[in-house]
C-alpha cells in the first residue's frame, strides 16, 4: 500500500494540457507544411514530401499503433490525460468461441482479418482512433479534437461497419457482430506507467457501450433509458435503426427513440 499512497495525483497544468489537446487540437510548429494526411491533433504532415521531411528533422512520424496520430501525440505527450466528452464504438465478433471450433483455427484466423479489415476502413474514415484490437473485438474512441461531429462519426462509422461487414444486403452479414456506440464523459489520456502505458479512454462510455454478451435473440437492442447510448444489433442480414436526417448533430433513430 506504501508504493500506491506514493503515485502521484494528476499535475493540474498537464489536466489542462490534455483537456486542450483532447478537445481542441495542438497545432505543431510544423503543421503549416502541405500534407493530404495529417495527426489529427497536432495537424502535422503523416504522408508524402512533407512527411518525410518532418520525419528527418523531427523524429515525428505516424504512430505504429495508429495512423491517425502522430508518435509524439501517441507515445511522447506527458503521462496523465483530463475529463472530457467523447464518444466510443465498441464491436466484437459473436459467439466466436464457438465459431472458432466449428470453423478450425485457419479459417476463423481469416475471418477475423475480414472483420478487422472492415474495422479499420469504417472507424478510421471517420475520425476514430482505435484504442484496441484484442482477440475478436475492436474499440474505437472520437474525440472533440477530431472533428466539431465525433458524436455523429461514431454513429455513422458503426453503420459503415455493418454495410462493410454485408448487412443490409440480401446475402446478410459475412460475419456475426454486435456492435456497441456510447457518448458522454470519459477520461482519456496515456494511462499506466513509464514502464508500460496506452493512449485509451476509461469510465462509462467504454464500459457501458459494448454490447452486451451473447443476447438472447439475434438483433435485440436499443438505448439503454438516460443512457446516450444506442446498440447496433443485426439480425437476418436488416438492422433495426436508421440514421435521422439530421444526424451530423449526433442523433440517430431506432426504436422510436432518438441519441
Amino acid at each position: 500500500m506504501a508504493e500506491l499512497e506514493q503515485i502521484p495525483e494528476v499535475d493540474p497544468a498537464i489536466e489542462a494540457m490534455w483537456r486542450h489537446v483532447l478537445v481542441e487540437g495542438h497545432k505543431h510548429r510544423l503543421s503549416f507544411l502541405p500534407g493530404d494526411r495529417r495527426c489529427m491533433t497536432c495537424a502535422i504532415s503523416l504522408a508524402g514530401v512533407s512527411g518525410r521531411l518532418i520525419q528527418i528533422a523531427t523524429g515525428l512520424h505516424q504512430s505504429r499503433k495508429n495512423p491517425q496520430v502522430c508518435n509524439l501525440c501517441d507515445d511522447l505527450l506527458p503521462m496523465g490525460g483530463a475529463e472530457v466528452d467523447l464518444a466510443v464504438v465498441f464491436a466484437d465478433v459473436r459467439g466466436s468461441t464457438s465459431l472458432a471450433e466449428k470453423m478450425g483455427p485457419t479459417a476463423f484466423v481469416r475471418l477475423l482479418n475480414r472483420f478487422y479489415q472492415a474495422a479499420n476502413t469504417a472507424l478510421l474514415a471517420n475520425q476514430g482512433i482505435i484504442d484496441k484490437m484484442v482477440g475478436d473485438e475492436v474499440f474505437a474512441i472520437y474525440l472533440p479534437c477530431g472533428s466539431p461531429t465525433y458524436r455523429a462519426n461514431a454513429v455513422h462509422a458503426a453503420v459503415r461497419l455493418l454495410k462493410l461487414l454485408g448487412y443490409g444486403t440480401p446475402q446478410g452479414g459475412i460475419v456475426p457482430v454486435g456492435i456497441g456506440v456510447h457518448a458522454g464523459n470519459a477520461f482519456c489520456g496515456r494511462i499506466g506507467t513509464d514502464g508500460g502505458h496506452d493512449f485509451t479512454a476509461l469510465g462509462d462510455p467504454g464500459n457501458t457501450g459494448a454490447p452486451p454478451p451473447a443476447p438472447a435473440h439475434p438483433g435485440e437492442g436499443g438505448k439503454t433509458p438516460g443512457a446516450d447510448r444506442v446498440r447496433l444489433l443485426p439480425a437476418r442480414g436488416r438492422h433495426f435503426f436508421k440514421c435521422a436526417d439530421d444526424c451530423t448533430d449526433g442523433k440517430l433513430n431506432g426504436y422510436g427513440a432518438s441519441i
